[in-house]
């Protein structure tokens, strides 16, 4: 009998609950509000990413929990519209609350329930859900929103990182076109065009991506990212001393504690005649996984590549072929890389002592 009078109470309270809104008069809506403290929010988020407060990853998971409470506010304010139900309505539906809950409790508890089942705790129903269920249920919902509304630039920058960080490229891509179409032109959103489609492209630095570099250093001519991926694109194109040169400038006016020094010191090292790109030089650029960063490095490598079959004179770029296969742990790619150095460079002598050299001294010989 207690379990059936703890079932009469939860029914008496369940009816209460429907019943007591409908007696009482609309209320006005805080969703005006609301959107202006989201948004406030975000704000608050980039101004502490940028100033380093918090890490890349803890401000894309905190502008997505408070994306999907802007978007709950503003579908709110847009679906708020004062309408005053009619009487005979109110009272059909405390009608149906009075008969149907208490039939639908009994018939769910006769199906469903038993005093005999074990507790569920939420730390173990936590334990085996998805741990990116959630993740993906908030960037479905962002999605949705963005469906419904394709104009909302804040929700496309918002989705935007995101979507770099799973590896999305095409729709990060996507995300920052309409952040700039909809939302103006800055530096920094035309610096995280380029860097996306700099990953679109497997770590090239295409010609559109160069393009909105340099748009951004003309915006503004401190721009971090963007004078570093010029820089890339220089050493890409075969240019290392104009590589240098640009990173050498960055580190000049660099804080010694600047997070982003110790790479471009790297970068500088390695267009000075060290070794080619590496799986250390591409991590500390992104958070990309392990396998988006090999897939990264392989594209600049079969870039450099066939710039060289097309064009064989650069002594450089053939070292730096066979450095960077080396460095890929794929020795027999490097020894061919040698070989078609040697036929590329035959009529130059003292290029050819520097294959050599090369091939001796990485143990590529036999």
């Amino acid at each position: 009998m207690t379990v059936w009078f703890a079932l009469a109470l939860m029914t008496a309270a369940a009816i209460f609950a429907v019943l007591w809104p409908l007696a009482r008069r609309g209320q006005p809506l805080r969703s005006g509000s609301d959107v202006a403290v989201y948004r406030d929010q975000l704000d608050e988020i980039d101004r502490d990413r940028a100033a380093g407060r918090i890490e890349d990853s803890e401000a894309i998971a905190a502008q997505v929990e408070v994306s999907r409470r802007l978007i709950a506010a503003a579908d709110a304010q847009a679906a708020a519209a004062p309408a005053a139900s009619a009487t005979w309505r109110r009272r059909g539906v405390a009608i149906a609350a009075l008969v149907l809950l208490p039939l639908g409790a009994v018939a769910l508890y006769l199906a469903l329930g038993s005093p005999l089942l074990p507790d569920q705790p939420l730390k173990t129903r936590l334990a085996a859900a998805n741990p990116n269920q959630s993740i993906e249920r908030l960037i479905a919902q962002v999605e949705t929103h963005l469906e419904g509304n394709p104009d909302d630039g804040r929700g496309w920058e918002v989705i935007a990182p995101v979507y770099l960080r799973l590896g999305r490229f095409g729709d990060a891509v996507k995300a920052r076109r309409n952040v700039l179409r909809l939302s103006g032109e800055t530096a920094e959103r035309r610096a995280a065009l380029g860097e996306t489609l700099v990953y679109a492209a497997n770590g090239i630095v295409t010609a559109e991506a160069k393009a909105a570099f340099e748009r951004a250093v003309a915006l503004d001519a401190g721009d971090v990212k963007a004078r570093y991926f010029l820089g890339l694109a220089a050493e890409q194109d075969g240019s290392r001393a104009q590589a240098a040169m640009i990173w050498r400038e960055m580190l000049k006016g660099a804080a010694d504690d600047a997070p982003w020094a110790e790479f471009v010191r790297r970068a500088l090292a390695r267009a000075e005649g060290k070794a080619g790109p590496s799986d250390d030089d591409v991590a500390a650029a992104s958070d990309l996984s392990p396998e988006q960063r090999a897939v990264m490095i392989r594209g600049m490598v079969e870039r450099l590549a066939e710039r060289l079959h097309r064009d064989g004179s650069d002594v450089e770029g053939w070292l730096r072929l066979v450095r960077s296969y080396v460095v890929m742990g794929e020795p027999d790619k490097a020894r061919a890389a040698a070989a078609d150095a040697r036929r590329a460079l035959a009529s130059a002598p003292d290029k050819l002592r520097r294959i050599d050299e090369l091939v001796k001294g990485l143990g590529l010989e036999g």
